[in-house]
């Protein structure tokens, strides 16, 4: 492409990293209508430097943070060098952050938060009890899993991935649960065993944790890996005041720089090296292979500087 090809925008971007998310293998695999528009440079998030700037607030060498605003789907996304932009859609990178964390972060970071974020103002504290995280090995829920430690909650990780119950424990799981011994019951009501849960799995999974919560338990849902239904009762909701909270990430950019905010201070997680590692533009394809096949955990991130 050359930059004549870029899409619309006032400000050039040179890209230096861009994750690599579920939906993007989605997208390159044809595996769902995600791409919009074709040709299309795929990827949904990125972190770079401002090239050039047809707007005031951006100046060559400024960093910045791009994700949602239809990127990867019918705007160019991060899988290139270079990539234009409306400078509305442009998050500088906050102090205390890197580029490359940025990107470790990426839409799953910007996820982990917000459900974190929307948690807490539904009274979710610590001292309420334990915070379950499922399909623990994921990019999101491994972020989410590093942060809850940091901020004193006693986190519960299940995964059907019994052999990285170390990795969990290293990023700050105090439990660690086999979902293949699981016994996930059908009552309308199961005893209460959590004040919170995160929840990337959707289907039977998010049932069980509705019947399962505590009284005024969280739940933020923010997947569908174990599908798009889930079948339950409202007992849980009018006898035990559960919450249901669903965590879409595409908000006015001003709530997203206040996460990302949020990311650099407070809930900037501690573990980004054991759960992030860097790629070559070239290990795209079987990185998307990789996630397809849930072969992969934490985060992968392109950097074109390989």
């Amino acid at each position: 492409m050359s930059r004549a090809e870029l899409d619309a925008g006032n400000v050039v971007v040179r890209v230096a990293y861009a994750s690599v998310n579920y939906k993007d293998a989605l997208t390159a695999r044809g595996r769902a209508k995600i791409a919009l528009k074709f040709p299309l440079v795929a990827g949904i998030d990125l972190a770079g430097t401002v090239d050039e700037s047809a707007d005031a607030r951006f100046r060559p060498g400024d960093e910045v943070i791009v994700h949602s605003f239809g990127l990867g789907a019918d705007h160019d996304g991060g899988y290139a060098e270079f990539g234009r932009f409306p400078a509305d859609w442009l998050i500088p990178l906050p102090r205390g952050m890197s580029l490359f964390e940025a990107s470790a972060l990426g839409v799953a970071g910007h996820t982990a938060a917000l459900a974190i974020d929307l948690m807490q103002l539904n009274g979710l504290a610590p001292e309420k009890g334990k915070v379950l995280v499922n399909g623990a090995t994921g990019g999101v829920a491994s972020i989410a899993i590093d942060i809850l430690s940091k901020l004193g909650f006693h986190v519960v990780a299940l995964s059907g991935k019994s052999a990285e119950g170390d990795y969990l424990r290293s990023l700050g799981a105090a439990e660690v649960l086999d979902r293949n011994a699981m016994q996930f019951g059908t009552r309308p009501l199961e005893s209460p065993q959590w004040a919170g849960a995160l929840d990337s799995v959707g289907g039977e999974q998010l049932a069980w944790l509705a019947r399962s919560m505590q009284r005024d338990g969280v739940i933020a849902a923010f997947g569908n890996a174990g599908g798009v239904d889930f079948k339950g009762s409202v007992l849980p909701y009018i006898l035990r005041g559960v919450r249901l909270l669903g965590v879409n990430v595409n908000n006015p950019v001003e709530r997203m720089k206040a996460l990302w905010a949020r990311l650099a201070t407070d809930l900037k997680p501690r573990h980004l090296e054991r759960i992030a590692r860097r790629i070559r533009f070239d290990d795209l394809d079987p990185a998307f292979d990789g996630l397809l096949a849930a072969r992969v955990r934490g985060r992968q991130v392109v950097d074109f500087s390989l």
